[in-house]
């Protein structure tokens, strides 16, 4: 028994000094230790932790952290949501209630990495056989990978990327629900004034009908003109109720989002927002998934090529030995690395895309954001000139000059006017926020 301990102890050491010499072959094409460049480890300790991880850290995370470009210029976003506005307060309250399902995947993946990144150490496990028919000999099998083709490295870079993929997607899902939020707070804010303007409106119409009704009991005007102006009061009545629909609505949905009601929020916000303030998240999480599609391709391609372990036996019948093997080569070899090889350059191509694609949408959107705020300037006057019109009609009126219906024509063009530029105004708003949700600084990044 003496001699059975003291050759596991032997193997034991002989397998594992073995694993810590590996660093000493070359990187590229053999297993490594997963060690922290020397120059990003005093970085590290001083990284502060993002809430994400914070509420499940590990010793890992201030390296991955200090590793990763990605996640650390996801942290250095800004919100350009202006402090103590109203989008603040409705930003606030929905991200108070979130239930951040993508922070749980991130958690997921940077405990993967953590555990990839020890892939270097030996693996033990039990090796139980049945020697004969009464007798049953169990082993502990100690295996250390010596050349694997970059395998293990591969395994510890895709981790890595993985949770850089997870990082972006939370950022995607905190900008997409701040979003989502403004929207609807917009929607409501608009249906709250244009009620307002239509409530204005009926006031002012139940007057012109009243005169109109006092005309045509005195035989002075037509009762067509009294009918024109009671099925205009009935539109008015229409556009009101949709108007307060539309309000009650979005500000409901709005409320089942936010931890506290936000039904006394009012005002709105014009975003600073710029195509140039950030990257785009789509080409954030392209360039990640470039990284992580290239450590696939690694890792595929080294799974495809033999490789060379150590296995030392610990038991009665201990003892140590190579192992060379792997996936057997084959005339279809060479087109499969070829098909790895291709899939590296899909994935770089698929970053250029994502730039293309997001420039075409924030160009769109600069566009449309300049023309919904001139268009909001030109409903602007036309809305002064409007009632400056109708406030000479209603002094020829008083004179005798004009009829009453000349008097309902201009004011509704007047009305008209004064719902298109609140209309304008609100569209210009929503894009603004489009184009923030897709830099994705509708949110600051240490707080994500």
């Amino acid at each position: 028994m003496g001699h059975s301990v003291k050759g596991t102890g032997v193997a034991c050491a002989v397998v594992f000094g073995l694993s810590g010499c590996m660093s000493d072959v070359g990187e590229s094409d053999f297993v490594t230790r997963m060690r922290a460049p020397d120059a990003t480890l005093s970085e590290a300790e001083t990284t502060p932790k993002t809430t994400a991880y914070a509420s499940t850290s590990t010793a890992y995370d201030d390296e991955l952290n200090a590793q990763s470009d990605i996640i650390q210029g996801l942290v250095a976003r800004n919100s350009i949501v202006p402090p103590d506005s109203a989008f603040e307060r409705v930003t606030t309250s929905v991200m108070a209630a979130n239930n951040r399902a993508a922070e749980s995947k991130l958690k997921a993946a940077r405990l993967r990495a953590e555990a990839a990144s020890k892939n270097w150490l030996p693996t033990i496990g039990p090796q139980i056989s049945l020697s004969s028919l009464s007798s049953v000999v169990a082993n502990i099998v100690v295996d250390q990978v010596i050349f694997d083709n970059g395998r293990r490295k591969g395994e510890r870079a895709f981790a890595k990327a993985d949770v850089e993929v997870a990082a972006v997607t939370l950022a995607e899902d905190t900008n997409d629900r701040a979003a989502t939020a403004l929207t609807l707070y917009l929607a409501a804010a608009e249906g709250r004034e244009k009620a307002s303007l239509s409530e204005t409106t009926l006031e002012d119409m139940t007057h012109f009908e009243y005169i109109m009704s006092e005309r045509v009991r005195g035989g002075v005007s037509d009762r067509s003109d009294l009918n024109i102006i009671r099925q205009k009061l009935a539109e008015i009545r229409a556009d009101l109720e949709a108007n307060r629909e539309t309000a009650r609505t979005n500000l409901s949905e709005l409320n089942a989002m936010a931890i506290d009601p936000l039904t006394d929020v009012r005002g709105i916000t014009k975003l600073p927002v710029s195509a140039t303030d950030a990257q785009p998240l789509e080409v954030v999480r392209a360039e990640a998934e470039k990284t992580r599609a290239i450590a696939a391709a690694a890792v595929d391609r080294a799974s495809q090529l033999p490789g060379v372990s150590l296995t030392g036996t610990l038991g009665s019948n201990g003892g140590i030995g190579a192992n060379a093997g792997g996936t057997q080569l084959g005339l279809g070899t060479r087109a499969r690395l070829e098909s790895i090889k291709v899939a590296t350059e899909t994935a770089g191509r698929n970053v250029f895309e994502a730039n293309e694609n997001s420039q075409r949408a924030l160009r769109s959107l600069e566009s449309r954001i300049s023309a919904k705020t001139r268009q909001s300037h030109e409903a602007a006057g036309l809305t002064q000139q409007a009632k400056q019109n109708l406030d000479l009609f209603q002094e020829q009126y008083k004179a005798g000059q004009r009829q009453v219906m000349d008097v309902v024509g201009v004011y509704e063009t007047f009305a008209r006017a004064q719902t298109t530029e609140v209309t304008t105004k609100y569209e210009a708003a929503r894009l603004r926020v489009e184009m923030a949700r897709i830099l994705g600084v509708l949110a600051d990044g240490g707080q994500i």
